[in-house]
């Protein structure tokens, strides 16, 4: 992975700098949506940077760049990141956030500034006051984003693909019926409405699915629910007679896309009248926005004095899958499970019995093969990390067509892969060794499941967040004075994104305000990585549900995981003399239920039957 060459973009950004009266411009990963996963028009940091990971932020000064990330990207960072940048390893100790980095080099008045439609207003305003208080003249928003203008001609158009219904039958819910529960939640509030900018919460209120940004089923948009109306703001050319039907019979109008702001624009001014009419210097009623919405949007509905922040409503509902979503997750991972455990057998045999020569990304395809021949299958759900030996250690690794890898069978290798169904979302990571794996990455393997294991089986009361749970999963790796440097589950859409908030299990402050709740996805994902040696993650889907326990709760209900992932773990790694008998049982009962699962699906492939049922004999 070859660092790339930023001083002629670095060269070209400053000039425009200095033109504008900028002394320190902040370049966000996330589109004008809060997107996690971006469409290439947006992919601004990697234009600047050359880093491809999907979370940091660079910071460039008139001499100065700086990228932040986290643990999961610090190797791959390491790799991509020329002389001309300072990396920020956020997380680790004396290591300032992006933010303190920007304000101290705004000491002295300099000025700071940032594309308001890129960045959350609870960061904007954050910023602003570190940035006054270290000397400097505060955070200016400039609507004219200046890496656009570096991009110029070549940046790519913003894509304009059709829009999909998705059935009720997979959504379980009409439109009108979540519209309902909504509006519930604004009365409650007291809101004038809310305005709606994240393009998954979108695609789930309205049942609609699109292909705007690669392996997330979403399209461009906004929209705004009122009292009494729902405007969804989308190019109309994009929408077939079906999508427009459904919304018509829903009450939902559609107008064009940009027309938002101007609409947003529209809305701070009834604001405005409703606070003069009332002799007041707030509206009775405010607009909600999610607290992930961007500056833009918040300044263009009339800012803090008409807007209100909230942690989306419909983010909430969203995390909490029905029946048809939480059934459709089921029957999903059986099928992907499938795929896996014919790609898995059928690499070993190429790798082992016919000496072929496989590079990474040869199997990432292959396995796309496998899964494009299940049932409802739409794509996959992000690119494959396919990993041998070192690359593995990479924990975020995107192999690359041409310059990957040839795999090892003498190494590790990792896989982490999912697909979109019209019915769920996979996520499935397996290691495996085919060859001889040493003591010490048999040990590692089985700290990491025996984590696995542990947060499966854990059983805990309503109301606790996924911050509590998390060092179930470590507690083995701990002991031995071993980690891992990212977090243990996420939550995960229904035939959406593969990242979904706002609840997940890990160490970042977000997982301690949000509690779980039946219903909830998760992934379950524990791992250990050797810098430039290997790496381990064995990764579940699982669902939240609530549990009997011996002695009946008396005042509130406790919860527990169904996981269901269809895969078996890898023999060849698993240490058995560190397993207690109760994790044999749970890996006899895993290995049944799968069995179970997979029965009459390689009637006729004798190699994927063998291998698995190899993979599956009782401990």
């Amino acid at each position: 992975m070859a660092p790339f060459n930023s001083t002629s973009r670095l060269a070209a950004l400053r000039s425009l700098m200095r033109e504008k009266g900028v002394d320190v411009y902040i370049v966000p990963s996330e589109d004008s949506h809060s997107s996690e996963y971006i469409a290439p028009c947006d992919a601004r940091r990697k234009f600047i940077s050359g880093f491809t990971g999907s979370a940091g932020t660079a910071v460039v000064t008139l001499d100065k760049a700086a990228l932040a990330t986290d643990g999961r990207y610090f190797n791959q960072a390491g790799q991509q990141l020329d002389a001309n940048w300072h990396l920020l390893k956020t997380g680790l100790p004396d290591v300032p956030t992006w933010q303190e980095w920007a304000s101290e080099q705004a000491a002295g008045g300099k000025v700071v500034a940032v594309d308001p439609s890129l960045i959350p207003s609870s960061v904007a305003e954050k910023l602003d006051e570190m940035v006054q208080k270290a000397g400097g003249s505060g955070l200016k928003a400039v609507s004219q984003n200046l890496i656009d203008l570096v991009w110029g001609d070549e940046r790519p158009a913003r894509p304009s693909n059709p829009v999909v219904l998705l059935p009720e039958k997979y959504s379980g819910k009409s439109t009108a019926a979540k519209l309902a529960d909504l509006r519930k939640e604004l009365d409650k509030k007291k809101a004038a409405a809310f305005v709606l900018s994240m393009l998954d919460e979108i695609a789930w209120l309205f049942n609609l699915r699109g292909s705007d940004i690669i392996y997330n089923p979403v399209f461009f948009s906004y929209a705004v629910v009122t009292s009494d109306s729902a405007t969804l703001y989308v190019d109309e050319s994009k929408l077939d007679a079906e999508c427009k039907g459904y919304l018509a019979q829903n009450n939902v109008s559609v107008k064009p896309y940009e027309a938002f702001w101007e609409d947003a624009e529209d809305l701070a001014s009834a604001a405005m009248s409703a606070a003069e009419a009332a002799g007041a210097a707030e509206p009775p009623k405010k607009y909600f926005i999610s607290n992930k919405a961007s500056w833009a949007v918040k300044l263009a509905l009339g800012g803090s004095r008409f807007v209100e922040e909230i942690r989306s409503p419909v983010g909430d509902a969203k995390a909490v899958k029905n029946e048809t979503e939480l059934e459709g997750m089921r029957q999903c991972h059986i099928r992907d499970g499938a795929a896996l455990i014919r790609f898995f057998a059928w690499l070993e045999d190429q790798l082992i019995n016919k000496k072929a020569v496989i590079d990474e990304v040869a199997a990432a395809d292959k396995l796309e093969e496998f899964r494009k021949e299940e049932k409802d299958f739409m794509g996959l759900s992000f690119d494959t990390i396919s990993a041998t030996g070192p690359n593995g250690a990479i924990i975020h690794y995107k192999p690359e067509r041409g310059s990957c890898a040839i795999i090892d069978p003498n190494a590790i290798y990792l896989c982490d892969s999912g697909g979109q169904y019209l019915d769920g979302t996979t996520d499935t990571t397996r290691t495996l060794h085919f060859g001889t794996p040493t003591p010490e990455q048999k040990k590692a393997y089985t700290l990491v499941l025996k984590g696995n294991i542990a947060l499966d089986t854990a059983v805990f009361p309503k109301g606790t967040t996924g911050f509590a749970i998390d060092c179930l999963a470590r507690q083995f790796l701990w002991k031995k004075g071993m980690d891992y440097r990212h977090g243990t589950g996420h939550g995960v859409g229904s035939y959406l994104n593969v990242h979904e908030g706002p609840i997940g299990i890990g160490t970042r402050k977000q997982y301690a305000d949000v509690a779980l709740a039946a219903g909830n996805v998760l992934s379950i994902e524990p791992g250990y990585y050797e810098d430039g040696a290997y790496g381990i993650r064995i990764e579940n889907l699982a669902l939240v549900k609530e549990v009997k326990t011996e002695v009946p709760p008396s005042d509130r209900p406790f919860l527990g995981f169904e996981h269901v992932t269809m895969v078996p773990y890898c023999r060849n790694l698993i240490d058995e003399s560190l397993l207690t008998e109760q994790e044999k049982e749970w890996l006899n009962e895993s290995n049944r239920t799968i069995l179970e699962k997979m029965k009459g699906r390689f009637d006729g492939d004798e190699l994927t039957k063998a291998w698995l049922e190899r993979e599956t004999r009782p401990f």
